[in-house]
This record gives C-alpha cells, sequence and structure tokens, in this order.
C-alpha cells in the first residue's frame, strides 16, 4: 500500500520538531536580563502610570482635614508585531531521502534568524533610547528631564556623558537614588544590574569584581564592591551597537516589559501543486517600557 502524503507529513514533523527546539532553546534570551515577561491577549497592551499622593500636611487642631487627589500622568503602549520565517523541502528530496541533510541545515537557520530578531527588537529601545525613542512622557528614554506631575523631573542618564569608569558608576547609583515619584516624593530605588556591550566586559569586571580600587596604587577599598552597590553584577549584551554605552537597570517596579502575544509556534504543511513540505516559525511579541525609571544609561563619553 502506498504512502499516503498526510502520512509522510507526520513521519517528518516529529524530527523536524525536534530539531528546531533544541536550537532554538540553546540561544541564549540575553532579553531576559532587562525586560519583564508578561503574556497579552489582546492586539496591544496600555499601561497608565498614576501620581499618587503628595507629602501630608500638618493638621491644626480643630480644622478640617486636606484632601489630595490622584492623577493619570501617561500612558504607555505596546503594539504586538508578528515575525515569521519558512522554507521549504522539495517533493523529489524527500523522495531521495535529503531530508536529514537538507531539514538540519535550513532549520538551525531557521531558528537563528528568529532569535536574532527577537534579540535585536529588545536592544533596539536602548540603542535607540538617546536620541530617538520616546518613553510614555514624550522625552526619550534617557533623558536628564522625565517630567512629573508635580512639575519636577526625574533623570535617568548623566548631566554629562561619560565612559564607564568608577566615577561614572558611582554617580548614577547616587542619581538612582534621587528618584521622586510623580509628586515629588522620593523613591527607595537602587540599580540591580549592569548591561554593557562586549567591549566593556573587562572594565565591568575590574570595577565590580575587584575588592580593591582599580588604577591606584592607594590601598582603597572598592566602594562599590563593598557596599553591594550593584547587587547582581554585570551581564553582557551583545546586541548593543555601541561599544561605549552602559546601563544599570534598577528596582523600580514596571520598568521595561516584554509583551507576549502568542509562543513561538512551528508548523508544517504539503503544497498540493508542487508536492513541496512547507515549515514555518511564528510569533508575536512587544517591547517597550512603561516607566522609565527602571533603566539608566549613559552613552559615554
Amino acid at each position: 500500500m502506498a504512502i499516503a502524503r498526510p502520512q509522510l507529513l507526520k513521519e517528518l514533523l516529529p524530527g523536524l520538531n525536534a530539531l528546531f527546539g533544541l536550537e532554538y532553546e540553546k540561544y541564549e534570551n540575553e532579553h531576559t536580563e532587562i525586560y519583564e515577561t508578561e503574556s497579552s491577549e489582546r492586539s496591544f497592551e496600555e499601561e497608565v502610570k498614576l501620581s499618587g499622593f503628595g507629602a501630608a500636611p500638618v493638621k491644626p487642631e480643630g480644622s478640617a482635614i486636606s484632601f489630595d487627589t490622584a492623577q493619570e500622568s501617561f500612558t504607555a503602549r505596546y503594539n504586538h508585531e508578528t515575525v515569521g520565517m519558512g522554507f521549504s523541502i522539495t517533493e523529489e528530496a524527500v523522495e531521495d531521502n535529503l531530508y536529514d541533510s537538507l531539514s538540519a541545515r535550513y532549520t538551525k537557520a531557521l531558528a537563528r534568524g528568529m532569535a536574532y530578531t527577537k534579540q535585536t527588537k529588545a536592544a533596539s529601545l536602548l540603542n535607540t533610547g538617546f536620541d530617538t525613542f520616546t518613553s510614555g512622557d514624550g522625552v526619550t528614554l534617557f533623558n536628564t528631564a522625565h517630567p512629573t506631575v508635580a512639575g519636577g523631573s526625574n533623570r535617568n542618564r548623566l548631566s554629562t556623558n561619560a565612559d564607564l569608569n568608577e566615577t561614572s558608576l558611582e554617580q548614577m547609583v547616587i542619581d538612582i537614588a534621587a528618584f521622586v515619584d510623580e509628586r515629588g516624593l522620593l523613591i527607595a530605588a537602587r540599580p540591580r544590574k549592569m548591561i554593557v556591550p562586549p567591549a566593556l566586559m573587562f572594565v565591568a569586571t575590574r570595577l565590580l569584581q575587584s575588592e580593591m580600587r582599580t588604577g591606584t596604587a592607594d590601598n582603597d577599598i572598592n566602594a562599590l564592591v563593598n557596599n553591594g552597590s550593584i547587587p547582581e553584577g554585570f551581564r553582557v549584551n551583545h546586541y548593543l551597537t555601541d561599544t561605549d554605552a552602559f546601563f544599570l537597570t534598577t528596582d523600580v517596579p514596571n520598568g521595561m516589559k516584554h509583551f507576549e502575544r502568542t509562543p513561538m509556534t512551528t508548523q508544517m504543511d504539503g503544497d498540493f501543486d508542487t508536492g513541496n513540505v512547507r515549515y514555518k516559525a511564528r510569533e508575536r511579541y512587544s517591547f517597550g517600557v512603561s516607566d522609565p525609571l527602571g533603566m539608566f544609561g549613559s552613552p559615554g563619553a
């Protein structure tokens, strides 16, 4: 009895899926060091930042209590994109038992392409955050004047651009400690980890893993290490395009976010006209920022 085409597809599918899955899972998801991932069930997501309340005033004896109102500060919007790609194997290739050699090469290439797109999209917010990418408050992601409802501002970039060194890193820690909320109240914000391109990983190692100060003969301790200023150390992101830029993630909630609308799925079918076997991968997601105070950056000097 001849093997029908649906039976042939069922024989091919397990091999392809297993090979594709192994390749994709081995790829380092560097975006997870920057973004908080949440699921989505809509075509887009919106998050509104509220102002909270100001400092409580003194209530004189016999007087009425003061009432305050919360306000909406700004809205962050996430528009999901569909990313997908595929390939096909000819009917003749399947007949001649070339499936093993062809599929191994093509599925690895497809996995690399899908992963590369995701990582470049994730890193693009950092790569363009100093000049073109804007957050919900209307200014660039990394800015010296993120406006607040109270009329003040926060800065999540250095007032003077600087390369990665002890002084610039300490100033970042100081500036993060000065964050205020929309009504001007201090936030207990602290750095979590540093994100650097490959070109700065050796500088980062010396700054965050040396017990003594680097580049000096003085017997001074490394205050960054001794104080635990950046408790989670540093991570290298290979998709950062500026070799001088470096970043700190903070513990401010609802900062950088990745919404997963549809996890990556794979499908296979046969084309009736050509007899080719077609294989595709597809996923839907978005990267963005709700609260820009979740990151602090410097483009370098």
